[in-house]
């Protein structure tokens, strides 16, 4: 059986009170409340790299358990390690292109490696990059990690050599000696990439978890809003809750196949006949359906199945058919009040009239008579 804290409330919100406190606990990053870092946990491209340390690595990887723990028991369906495959290979391609956030490629281009660079595209030949002075040209070989010694000549030459080349393109020979930092800086380049990767996990979770995290800010939000008293009724109400669950798993005894109440019990028996629940009604119109009690009944006249019923005999459910509940009776009333409205339609044969020459008022149809026999 899965299980869940209180916190969590049976999988509809996050617990990251833990995550929150070793959060808050790294050195160099902003103190925020808890509503806060529900809204940021996720924005770890705004922690500076400097402050990325085993402390930093502790903490997303006490997140990602428990983010993966969570995904886990809400979504049992969901391929978890697929999903993760796929962020593994979209971060290989994101961190080869210097893509990342937070974490910027640092450029490998021969004059963009590091240090006091020089921009070559404005000189043309080795003669105008000599007129920069020794000290100049020293600084831009060393940026680009060659060797920065010899004459004035050697070194302007040395420097305009590389204009328009990549670093991997230019001779061994230019380059200073190795030195024993390198090995780190290696070291120091695959840490940053094994954070990174967590980083990407985590930001894939948190994308898969974002329902249950907008209503995990609402329900904090709503408990820091209530009073004391309001929290007490609540942990009352929910106590009272887990007492009775026992009692509602019990079949009522209902032997007289009384209507149940709000609470899932059966009304008392005084109120079943003073609502006159123990007649039935039946409507043939309605389908034979059987209502209990006149309210119903009455009510019912008014409801789609009676009108639905009406329809399908091709008689307009009016205030003339109230209380009908036989086919026969609806359409004898029916061809009743069609023959009325016949008898009182207007009859223009009959009833319109017209005048004579002499002043005598006749029918229309007297006139039309005497008009054909020319008696007008």
């Amino acid at each position: 059986m899965v299980e869940f804290t209180d916190e969590e409330g049976y999988g509809k919100y996050l617990d990251l009170h833990e995550c929150y406190e070793k959060y808050i606990n790294l050195k160099g990053v902003e103190r925020v409340d808890y509503i806060t870092y529900l809204s940021t946990f996720d924005q770890l491209f705004d922690i500076p790299k400097e402050r990325k340390n085993a402390a930093y690595r502790e903490y997303l990887q006490i997140l990602l358990e428990y983010l993966e723990s969570y995904c886990n028991r809400i979504k049992p369906l969901l391929e978890l390690q697929e999903e993760m495959e796929e962020v593994r290979s979209d971060f290989e391609r994101q961190w080869g292109d210097g893509m990342f956030p937070g974490w910027p490629k640092e450029a490998m281009g021969a004059l963009t490696h590091a240090g006091a660079h020089l921009d070559l595209s404005a000189f043309s030949s080795w003669e105008e990059l000599a007129s920069l002075g020794l000290d100049r040209l020293k600084s831009a070989l060393m940026a680009l990690g060659l060797k920065c010694g010899g004459t004035l000549e050697e070194r302007a030459q040395r420097l305009f050599s590389t204009k328009g080349k990549r670093l991997q393109d230019l001779d061994a020979t230019l380059f200073a000696k190795s030195k024993p930092g390198k090995a780190g800086k290696s070291r120091d380049s695959e840490r940053q990439k094994e954070l990174a990767a967590l980083e990407a996990q985590a930001y894939r979770l948190a994308e898969l978890l974002g329902e249950q995290r907008a209503a995990t800010r609402d329900n904090v939000q709503r408990k820091q809003a209530r009073t004391g008293e309001e929290r007490e009724e609540s942990d009352e109400e929910h106590f009272s809750d887990d007492d009775s669950d026992d009692d509602d798993d019990d079949i009522p005894y209902n032997p007289k196949n009384l209507p149940l109440g709000w609470d899932g019990k059966p009304i008392p028996y005084w109120l079943y006949k003073l609502h006159g629940l123990n007649i039935n009604y039946n409507c043939e119109i309605c389908g034979n359906y059987t209502y209990r009690g006149p309210k119903a009944f009455q009510r019912h006249f008014a409801e789609w199945r009676h009108a639905h019923g009406m329809r399908c005999l091709g008689i307009p459910n009016t205030a003339h058919f109230a209380n009908v509940t036989l086919i026969e009776d609806a359409v004898a009333l029916w061809q009743k009040i069609k023959s009325s409205k016949e008898m009182e339609r207007w009859k223009p044969d009959m009833e319109e009239e017209y005048e004579d020459s002499t002043g005598n008022v006749v029918t229309k149809k007297t006139f039309d008579d005497l008009k054909r026999q020319g008696l007008l």
